[in-house]
């Protein structure tokens, strides 16, 4: 049986023996046509010891804990990006997010 590998980026390393893995997928919504993009936080089994902003390969493993169930396999970059990649995510968060106009004050 074939385990399930993905590529991603390790957006954090605080943990003990663990890491937090992004990982960004793309598809095309199937009446529109428009390309998507979908993230999902892993928590994955840190052994390599790889830091945040290395790109790297996670594989499904057996259930290690709750939330644990993915294992780095492989630092595919050990250059961590120039940009934080937490200051990436939010900037584009932040994008997506409507921006409101402050209220005018009526005439009374």
């Amino acid at each position: 049986m074939t385990m399930k590998t993905v590529q991603g980026i390790v957006i954090s390393d605080k943990m003990n023996k663990a890491a937090v893995v992004l990982i960004e997928r793309q598809y095309r919504h199937p009446l529109y046509g428009k390309i998507l993009r979908r993230r999902k936080r892993i928590h994955a089994v840190n052994e390599l010891g790889a830091k945040v902003g290395q790109l790297v390969k996670v594989s499904k493993v057996r259930p290690i804990s709750k939330t644990i169930a993915f294992k780095i396999s492989e630092v595919i970059s050990y250059q961590p990006a120039r940009k934080s990649v937490t200051a990436v995510v939010a900037q584009n968060d932040s994008k997506n997010k409507k921006k409101r106009r402050p209220k005018e004050d009526k005439p009374k």
